[in-house]
């Protein structure tokens, strides 16, 4: 259901080079029954799908690390940043493709996932909502060294942590990726690992 206090007005697109950057102008009801009209900038990149691949054996966890350039034009020397395995659905549902993506970025197959939530990730400038995932991950499942796709321009390292040590990168910064800590606690707070 529509919010009936907010009615858009007009959508310019500023740029759609990569994704799509629009400045929307919108009109708001406001407590004290005054309309105001507001102009926003919105970047709509699509919705995502992002897992945390798991073994409760060896009490590891998989990651990866690639250069991400918004971090490293705002402060992170190297640019690298660790992660949970994420994409974009590309017209997918979000649990097809996470598989896909998994396979893709770490080499793991897997069939089943369980979906734990959705959560915008920074709703203040960017439509996307992403669906979080975890899986169970055994050294069967690996198929390929994963790594990401050459044509999308992914050079990915995949590790393989404790979980522990993935928690503690949390405190020393070495992990400061949203999504990945929301999942390394999601692991912790339900008592997974």
């Amino acid at each position: 259901m529509k919010n009936p206090n907010i009615t858009l007005l007009n959508t310019e697109i500023l740029s759609d080079n990569w994704y799509t950057l629009n400045k929307v102008t919108y009109s708001v009801l406001k407590k004290d029954g005054t309309t105001e009209t507001q102009s926003r900038e919105a970047y709509d990149r699509g919705n995502g799908a992002v897992i945390l691949l798991y073994n409760t054996d060896s009490k590891t966890v998989i990651l990866t690390r690639q250069f991400r350039l918004p971090t490293y034009i705002n402060g992170n020397s190297t640019g690298m940043l660790i992660e949970a395995c994420a994409g974009l659905l590309d017209n997918d549902n979000p649990e097809d493709c996470i598989k896909r993506e998994t396979e893709e970025e770490t080499g793991y197959k897997i069939s089943k996932v369980e979906k734990v939530f959705e959560a915008y990730m920074s709703p203040g400038s960017v439509t996307e909502i992403l669906y979080f995932f975890i899986a169970a991950y055994s050294n069967e499942m690996k198929i390929n060294d994963g790594g990401g796709l050459e044509e999308e321009g992914e050079n990915i390292d995949v590790l393989e942590l404790s979980f522990e040590e993935s928690l503690k990168m949390i405190d020393t910064g070495e992990i400061k990726d949203a999504k990945t800590i929301m999942l390394l606690q999601h692991l912790r707070i339900k008592g997974i690992m």
